[in-house]
């Protein structure tokens, strides 16, 4: 055990107030969750970027020392790996995401970006003797929500969708229409870039899973937990609050715990509007069957299906739901969100842009 002074901390350990000199220990747990210690053994034209505490992106070089957690990703367009079942000194692992988790990854590599950034296991940090976890003072999992706001979802077919762009943009839209406006990331794998992205948009507040102690929200059975405790903290943090925007991520089918949320009658019930993000028309058709499943109806649809008339009209006329698109309408995207909030106040339904 002793101190090591470190060049990069990522932002997965951000609730942790590190700080460069780690006490860290060569007594290694896998953990999800664990912060541990490693040295970048090579450096990659792809993937070569690391969020850290802060926001401040930064290039990983070969030989840099970097502090992460230990976590899994089951990304459909990017890197995958597990939290390994066993873990010693010297163990070669991989940066799994830009948050900087970190896991073991497969070995077969992808045509398109190869495997992930290789790292040295150095050792775990450490406080008063324990491994630290990312968990360690985090916000408590809830099972009832507390009186709230309306809630608009926004959810997506998979990864890359548009799904924090239309988030983004329907912040704010309704910020400059008066609106008072919270916001959360509820599934995915820990980063801060999308929090960050509402927060600049004119969110008064936001949270993300990862204030739950989340590496990755991957294999959870109880996201419906995460999401009340992510919803009563903005709600309790922030009194008076016209809407919550949520945003789903990864896709509405994937790895990443979204049916327990789907399936919870007490969250439905405060959604005031969905907002589904689709890649193509084929996604479009799918995600309205996918939802049927969960008895949940999609108020409009956004993402690259909707960039041209093309997909806009297929999918007012022939799925029968309204389509606007986040880039280039995005008044029209908060109108139909402004609507549902409207409505369920008792509120003329006119656009205040």
């Amino acid at each position: 055990m002793g101190f090591l002074r470190v060049d990069k901390i990522a932002s997965v350990v951000t609730n942790l107030d590190l700080r460069p000199e780690v006490e860290i220990s060569d007594a290694c747990v896998a953990a999800a969750g664990n912060v541990v210690v490693v040295r970048a053994l090579e450096e990659k034209r792809v993937y070569d970027t690391l969020e850290l505490v802060g926001g401040r992106m930064a290039k990983i070089s070969k030989g840099d020392l970097i502090v992460g957690a230990l976590g899994a990703r089951r990304a459909l367009k990017g890197f995958m790996g597990d939290v390994p079942s066993s873990l010693a000194l010297r163990d070669r692992i991989h940066i799994l995401n830009l948050g900087g988790v970190i896991g073991l990854a497969p070995p077969h590599e992808r045509l398109d970006i190869g495997r992930p950034l290789s790292v040295e296991v150095l050792g775990m940090a450490v406080r008063g003797g324990r491994v630290l976890n990312i968990a360690d003072g985090a916000l408590p999992l809830a099972d009832q929500l507390l009186a709230m706001p309306p809630v608009v979802m926004v959810s997506g077919t998979c990864m890359n969708s548009g799904k924090t762009y239309a988030a983004s943009a329907i912040i704010q839209h309704l910020t400059q229409r008066g609106r008072r406006v919270a916001a959360a990331k509820v599934s995915g794998v820990a980063c801060l870039k999308d929090t960050y992205a509402m927060r600049d948009h004119g969110a008064v507040d936001t949270l993300s899973f990862l204030d739950c102690g989340l590496a990755s929200t991957v294999g959870r059975s109880d996201l419906n937990r995460v999401a009340k405790a992510l919803l009563n903290t903005l709600v309790e943090r922030n009194p008076g609050l016209d809407a919550v925007v949520v945003e789903m991520g990864d896709g509405i089918i994937g790895r990443y715990g979204l049916p327990s949320v789907f399936n919870d009658q007490e969250i439905l019930s405060v959604v005031r509007c969905h907002v589904v993000t689709a890649n193509d028309l084929v996604a479009a058709w799918g995600a309205v069957g996918v939802m049927n499943i969960y008895g949940i109806t999609i108020d409009v649809m956004a993402g690259p299906a909707t960039d041209n008339d093309v997909g806009t009209e297929y999918i007012r006329s022939t799925l029968k739901i309204e389509a606007a698109n986040a880039h280039g309408e995005p008044r029209s995207l908060a109108d139909v969100v402004e609507r549902a909030l409207a409505a369920h106040h008792g509120e003329p339904a006119t656009a205040r842009d």
